[in-house]
């Protein structure tokens, strides 16, 4: 394959990709996600998060700064592989996720 033909197929593969991975929706939800890894765990909605999730120490109290929602009576957010998890105080569950990203929001 010619030079000229390679590098057209290069940035045809690179736009693509792109598209892709653009997040889908508008305002935050569009960075709503439905599943993350975490320590080398993939977890979902509806999954109870590891007892260190649920400490004082990864509680995020100032969701307005990272433009997340306020949390729901009974719940709170907290940080897990690089997306915001809001989870119930009572036993952990993932009640919806956000990815990081959502913290440069505009």
């Amino acid at each position: 394959m010619g030079k000229t033909k390679m590098l057209l197929l290069g940035a045809l593969l690179m736009t693509s990709g792109a598209v892709l991975a653009a997040p889908q929706g508008t305002g935050i939800q569009k960075y709503e996600i439905q599943e993350f890894i975490a320590d080398f765990t993939k977890f979902k909605p509806g999954d109870t998060v590891p007892e260190m999730y649920r400490t004082e120490e990864y509680n995020i109290k100032q969701w307005q700064a990272r433009n997340l929602p306020a949390p729901d009576a009974g719940s709170h957010w907290t940080y897990m592989g690089g997306n915001y998890v809001l989870i119930t105080d009572a036993d952990g569950k993932i009640l919806k996720v956000y990815d990081g990203e959502i913290f440069y929001h505009r």
